[in-house]
């Protein structure tokens, strides 16, 4: 059975990892990517744009589908080597979160809805993960997951 996921992360990363195939949580730790498995739904929220800049992006940048793997350490340079998981991205655009406030269920009723995203990972529903994947247009269609 998947579970699936929100990880948060400026658009400008999101790209990188996007157009390379993994994602990375968390600056790059590894223990939180432990408990993501083969077959879950990830989702970024990207509140920036670039890390660091409020700009009011607040949108969902990415949705995929962990690949077979397990965590590994990816090279940045400079020493940095970030643990990674692969993942097959789905083609989607970006879509804003304001519209789905009151739709999704880790946002309807709550005052208070970004509070959970300063965690950068946590997980959601099922129903959730696919009407993200439906206002972002995703294909193949996050329904065939």
């Amino acid at each position: 059975m998947s579970t699936y996921w929100v990880v948060v992360a400026s658009a400008g990363h999101v790209r990188i990892g996007r157009q390379a195939g993994f994602m990375q949580v968390n600056h790059g730790k590894a223990s939180p990517l432990r408990r993501i498995k083969p077959g879950d739904g990830i989702v970024y929220y990207s509140p920036s744009t670039v890390l660091g800049e409020k700009d009011g992006l607040q949108s969902f940048t990415a949705i995929g589908t962990v690949r077979e793997g397990k965590t590994y350490q990816g090279e940045m340079g400079g020493g940095f080597k970030p643990a990674r998981r692969d993942v097959d991205w789905s083609d989607a655009k970006e879509a804003p979160i304001k519209p789905l406030l009151d739709r999704l269920d880790f946002t309807a009723g709550k005052a208070n809805w970004g509070n959970q995203l300063r965690f950068g990972l946590f997980e959601i529903s099922e129903h959730d993960f696919r009407l993200i994947g439906e206002t972002m247009g995703a294909k193949p269609a996050v329904s065939a997951i």
